[in-house]
């Protein structure tokens, strides 16, 4: 199982950016698909996962601010970063989880926030 992400890049305080992660190798559904950040000298933390049925679940910081949807077909996720803040700049991972509970991590894409 392969994940790519992209979208990454700088942008502004306030602006906006897309991440988008595509999936191949596998043509089961994942029960789950996320996203995580890792800033410089600190831990990969969640930012949004969503799961196979419908839910969503998303770090406190990033709420009312960010959008994660998926395409369960295509077993692809998708992140919407809007009103972007310079606390948000880290290096972001796509995460899809089997219910076998095996995990796979795409390569990760930079986010830069300039204030």
């Amino acid at each position: 199982v392969q994940l790519q992400a992209s979208g990454g890049g700088l942008v502004q305080a306030g602006g906006s950016l897309r991440l988008s992660c595509a999936t191949s190798g596998n043509s089961r559904s994942f029960v789950s698909m996320g996203w995580y950040r890792q800033a410089p000298g600190k831990q990969r933390e969640l930012v949004a996962i969503a799961g196979s049925a419908g839910w969503t679940k998303y770090a406190d910081s990033v709420k009312g601010r960010f959008t994660i949807s998926r395409d369960n077909a295509k077993n692809a996720v998708s992140l919407q970063m809007n009103n972007l803040k310079p606390e948000d700049t880290a290096a972001y991972y796509c995460n899809a989880v089997e219910s076998s509970m095996a995990a796979y991590w795409g390569q990760g894409t930079l986010v830069t926030v300039s204030s």
